[in-house]
């Protein structure tokens, strides 16, 4: 059975659950479209983690990989449709190093675009009720790390599409504070199973316009 690699993070930032890796370890198991998805939670950690994606890939050989992260703040599930090699981190990760101003990758691209059928991938979400965007910007923390390290994995092995979509915060994160959305799991879990449906079933993105102003 072909497989979908689906990647999360663990908790970061002080908080105590990730929406991400909730939905890694429901998810993991399942079969979409013919498709058994595979699941790995990743450490909130820059170094060792491009090398994990690589170990991964080549161990299934998934012919989708979508990584998952939380986007506290965002209120809707965002497809990302652009990874820059760049790592610029506001905050440590998990094991305290705060690198910035340095590539993902060194001596790759610039930047890779997504490999995913973000638009169609959207409106499948949004027709199941479930607020959806795209996205251009997966900012420069461990969440783009993963984004860019996947979309060079999908230039170096034949048949892979890669992409990545942030997620809202849970409800009980949200709570802390004053009028911040959040998204239940269900809710996202269920958006989540009609974007790689959709993946799966779609090989190129509608010719519809899906840019920003701003």
């Amino acid at each position: 059975m072909p497989v979908i690699l689906l990647t999360g993070f663990e908790p970061f930032g002080g908080e105590r659950v990730n929406p991400s890796q909730e939905i890694v370890r429901v998810l993991d198991g399942e079969v979409v479209a013919g498709h058994r998805i595979v699941g790995a939670v990743l450490p909130v950690v820059f170094e060792g983690t491009p090398e994990r994606l690589r170990e991964l890939i080549g161990q299934h050989r998934p012919a989708i990989a979508l990584g998952l992260g939380q986007a506290g703040g965002r209120s809707a599930l965002s497809l990302e449709r652009v990874a820059v090699n760049l790592v610029d981190a506001r905050i440590a990760d998990n094991a305290g190093a705060q690198p910035f101003d340095c590539p993902v990758i060194a001596g790759a691209a610039p930047a890779h675009f997504t490999t995913l059928p973000t638009k169609a991938m959207v409106a499948a979400i949004t027709e199941c009720g479930i607020p959806a965007e795209l996205s251009l910007s997966a900012g420069s923390f461990v969440c783009n790390q993963v984004f860019y390290a996947l979309a060079q994995l999908a230039t170096e092995f034949d048949g892979l599409r890669a992409g990545f979509m942030h997620l809202p915060w849970l409800p009980a994160q949200a709570a802390r504070f004053t009028d911040q959305p959040s998204m239940a799991l269900a809710i996202m879990l269920e958006g989540v199973r009609a974007a790689l449906a959709c993946a799966i079933a779609t090989r190129h993105d509608p010719v519809v316009a899906g840019g920003a102003t701003h």
